[in-house]
């Protein structure tokens, strides 16, 4: 019943997303201040990590103390990108004051390259080193607990360039003026986390089904805002022509 209601949300979101990207934006949302817009961010995020938690929290206590662990792994691999987001929206924010589009695409591509590459170093070096990371926070003792955190950090880790790139949009759309965009991003890639997290996990898959869900919920946000950058670009280049 549980897993219905879940999924059923997911939907619902997921087809007010996709409305809301693929028409033009609803002017009293456009309206709201963007500070506000970074709350609703927040508190989807929160809902969110707060909803896989609990089902986390379902399949015992090893995995809930692997995930812990992991998870503090996780974030701090993959911090640095975040800064660079933050950087990069500095960036683009001065450029878009100063009407400089043309320094704009190219911090575009400058950014996504050095973005990738880093992720691409850190995946490698999460995954090769995974079980002596994990041995930071667990006792080599409890086995069964470092075996579910390098299987965690196999899957994430090696997905590292999807939360790159999405760190990298969310810096761009409120640079730009268009926090809503990375509210979108937002429902969309925990909306996807939490729907496939619930759904996976209730097949044979079982937990693995819930760490799939994170790298899959960063790539849909991703074509999301990827897809929408380039919507309004081809949008822009006909008017112009």
């Amino acid at each position: 019943m549980a897993h219905a209601f879940v999924l059923i949300m997911a939907v619902m979101v997921f087809v007010n997303v996709l409305v809301y990207v693929c028409m033009h934006p609803i002017l009293w949302f456009l309206r709201v201040p963007q500070e506000v817009m970074e709350e609703m961010q927040q508190s989807v995020m929160n809902f969110g990590i707060l909803m896989v938690q609990g089902l986390v929290n379902s399949f015992g206590a090893t995995t809930m103390a692997a995930f812990a662990a992991a998870v503090k792994i996780d974030t701090f691999a993959y911090l640095p990108v975040q800064d660079f987001g933050n950087a990069y929206s500095t960036f683009v924010a001065q450029n878009y004051g100063a009407g400089q589009t043309d320094r704009i695409r190219k911090g575009i591509r400058s950014a996504g390259l050095c973005s990738a590459a880093f992720c691409i170093v850190i995946s490698v070096l999460v995954c090769a080193f995974a079980a002596p990371l994990m041995g930071i926070f667990i006792d080599p003792a409890e086995t069964a607990i470092l075996a579910a955190g390098v299987h965690y950090l196999h899957i994430e880790g090696a997905c590292y360039l999807g939360i790159g790139i999405l760190f990298l949009l969310y810096g761009y759309y409120r640079a730009v003026n268009q926090p809503q965009m990375s509210v979108v991003l937002t429902i969309a890639s925990l909306g996807t986390r939490v729907a496939l997290a619930y759904l996976l996990s209730a097949t044979p898959l079982g937990v693995t089904g819930i760490w799939l869900s994170v790298p899959i919920g960063w790539a849909l946000a991703d074509a999301i805002g990827i897809g929408y950058y380039l919507k309004k670009h081809r949008a822009k280049y006909a008017v112009q022509a």
